[in-house]
């Protein structure tokens, strides 16, 4: 009987459409949670650490028992608890006396289906028997982005449409995303990337240098790519004069949009591209990016290095993922998982680091900024490292 992949593949685009939803509706919100329920703005900053937290959980549960459940059972149940936490966000903060406790509860569903989509849609990617999966991978991955885009797009036609009073409405639309996919997953061909009671011990993993190495460059993707993510609208402010709210859609719109631009590049031709030096080209390009929003006096230059970061960052997830699996085919899920934690511990870690250095330095982003160029050069160095280790076990 022929097997549709290209369903599975489909089911997994959703996946990380799903995520980016998740990912970036609710901040969308933020103001509104404020103005509404008189949540102090302190409070309010936490929904993300719930999200991230939550996410991290999941990666570690992930790494232990998800091979013992089931990848259809815990990519299905992904959906499920995406759909429900989006509901839930609309529906709870109404039904408690203390409103943010329904926030809160939703966003941890959601983060929950969220920590799952992340761990789980690349090794079933990666399970199919596709050729060229590193530009599959790339392509897969680009749809967070284009998911990030829409719903920041869509969201703001909505509110100005029909009013942001409206956005519960608009939270049960967003969740028929889920919803829908869960009947893609439940009937597509899911297969898994090695044979049961095959997969590497976790301790086994642990004493392999190569997985550090893949570890060292997901905390360096995650811290790449979030720094400067999350200072985007801040840029857009400085540059153009916009508007707080504009900034904040403008700013993250065009870091998303290069960014997937840069994984739909390779995704077409990566074939023909040595995913390695590419990695390392865009490492570079990153650190540039880095250097002229630090050191640059010019707001347009600042705005032109934020704007092609997210060109430059586009690869580093993916391509880190598709470097590590093939060299450790045996690494199974646990390998996703942990690669997993590790780019949201960078994600968290990073714009972090950068907000610190700000502060120590007088609320001066520049000097955040140049600190955030940190991770790109330890990426470029551990590349560099990687592929001359590859050679060198080519040689032998």
């Amino acid at each position: 009987m022929h097997k549709d992949y290209r369903k599975t593949l489909k089911a997994c685009y959703l996946g990380f459409i799903t995520q980016a939803i998740v990912a970036n509706f609710a901040p969308l919100l933020f103001l509104k949670f404020h103005t509404d329920y008189g949540i102090p703005l302190g409070t309010v900053a936490l929904i993300s650490t719930a999200f991230y937290f939550t996410q991290l959980v999941v990666d570690v549960f992930c790494a232990k028992f998800v091979d013992k459940i089931g990848y259809r059972t815990s990519i299905v149940l992904s959906e499920v608890a995406s759909c429900l936490g989006l509901v839930g966000l609309a529906i709870l903060p109404d039904l408690f006396p203390d409103p943010f406790t329904g926030i809160i509860i939703s966003v941890i569903v959601y983060a929950i289906g969220s920590g799952l989509i992340e761990v789980l849609c690349s090794p079933i990617v990666e399970a199919c028997p596709f050729d060229n999966k590193e530009s599959v991978m790339s392509l897969l991955h680009s749809f967070y982005c284009w998911g990030s885009v829409g719903v920041i797009l869509f969201s703001s036609l909505f509110f100005t449409v029909f009013g942001i009073s409206s956005w519960r409405i608009l939270s049960c639309i967003w969740a028929l995303v889920p919803l829908y996919n869960v009947f893609n997953f439940a009937t597509c061909p899911i297969e898994h990337l090695t044979e049961e009671g095959k997969s590497m011990p976790i301790r086994q993993l642990f004493r392999t240098p190569l997985f550090w190495v893949s570890i060292l460059l997901m905390i360096c993707a995650g811290a790449s790519e979030l720094s400067m993510a999350q200072w985007a609208s801040a840029y857009t402010e400085a540059a153009l004069g916009f508007s707080k709210s504009v900034g904040d859609l403008v700013g993250p719109c065009l870091f998303a949009v290069t960014m997937g631009i840069s994984r739909v590049i390779y995704g077409n031709y990566g074939s023909r591209i040595n995913l390695n030096r590419y990695m390392i080209g865009s490492s570079i390009l990153c650190l540039c990016c880095y250097l002229l929003a630090s050191l640059s006096s010019s707001p347009v230059l600042g705005l032109i290095g934020c704007i092609f970061c997210g060109f430059s960052v586009g690869i580093m997830w993916p391509g880190t993922i598709s470097i590590t699996s093939p060299r450790l085919p045996e690494g199974g899920t646990a390998l996703f998982a942990f690669l997993a934690m590790a780019g949201d511990l960078g994600g968290s870690f990073g714009p972090s680091l950068v907000g610190a250095v700000t502060q120590q330095a007088g609320n001066r982003l520049q000097a955040g900024m140049l600190t955030g160029s940190i991770f790109p050069l330890v990426m470029i160095v551990s590349l560099i490292l990687l592929g001359r280790y590859a050679e060198k076990k080519t040689s032998v």
